[in-house]
């Protein structure tokens, strides 16, 4: 079935997002982005009954855990397309837990937080993922491969050549600009409950517009490790 659809996704002439390139890569990270967002919410006003932020990035609904995600599946979908189910499943219970456990080990190295920590529940590894974390990689990673990667091909395939190029660049330029900021900004959050002045413009402006009342609602599962050791 995927095999089919991914057949009849195929444009007739060559496409920008042809086979398994540099651009058909980046979509997957970008709308692996949002998904990953879109369920985290969903999944919170369901079980827990309010709406919990779980972006990772301070400007639009990111978070790039879930790209990254949706990128390695995505790789290893071509070459896993033709095996039965369950070995799609296990691959992406592989996958989304090195995911994690990757995710995880450099924000705490870099920022010095964490978003989550599993050590309380049984069958984790350093707290970083569990083994239902690593099932539901699995399932999502399933779906992704034989409904939602071929749909988004689909839709891809759509675009005009050039604009779809074009589209795409200015795109990767924002989200690695909106990634460099959200990462200094967590930085200068971090300072702040060290209690350190602003040094630079920057400073100022991510104090000003992004004070710590507003960073705990968008980073709203984060946690300094060094703050609450002290």
């Amino acid at each position: 079935m995927s095999d089919v659809l991914f057949a009849k996704s195929r444009p007739a002439i060559k496409h920008f997002s042809s086979g398994l390139n540099f651009y058909m890569l980046f979509w997957a990270f970008f709308l692996g982005n949002i998904l990953g967002v879109t369920i985290e919410v969903v999944y919170g006003i369901i079980v827990n009954h309010r709406v919990e932020s779980h972006v990772g990035l301070i400007y639009g609904p990111f978070n790039l855990v879930y790209g990254i995600g949706a990128l390695a599946m995505t790789w290893l979908e071509y070459r896993l397309r033709k095996n039965p189910v369950v070995i799609i499943l296990l691959a992406g219970m592989m996958v989304g837990g090195i995911v994690e456990i990757f995710c995880s080990f450099v924000q705490e190295r870099i920022f010095g937080s964490v978003s989550w920590d599993y050590a309380e529940l049984p069958m984790n590894y350093g707290g970083r993922t569990h083994f239902k974390a690593t099932i539901l990689w699995g399932v999502l990673s399933v779906i992704w491969i034989k409904w939602l990667y071929p749909f988004m091909i689909r839709w891809i395939a759509k675009i005009p050549d050039a604009l779809g190029k074009t589209v795409t660049w200015i795109l990767l330029v924002f989200i690695v600009i909106d990634s460099v900021m959200s990462g200094l900004a967590v930085l200068r959050w971090s300072a702040r409950l060290r209690e350190e002045p602003p040094q630079t413009p920057l400073d100022t402006y991510f104090d000003t517009y992004f004070p710590d009342d507003k960073m705990a609602v968008i980073y709203y599962n984060m946690v300094f490790i060094e703050k609450d050791k002290n």
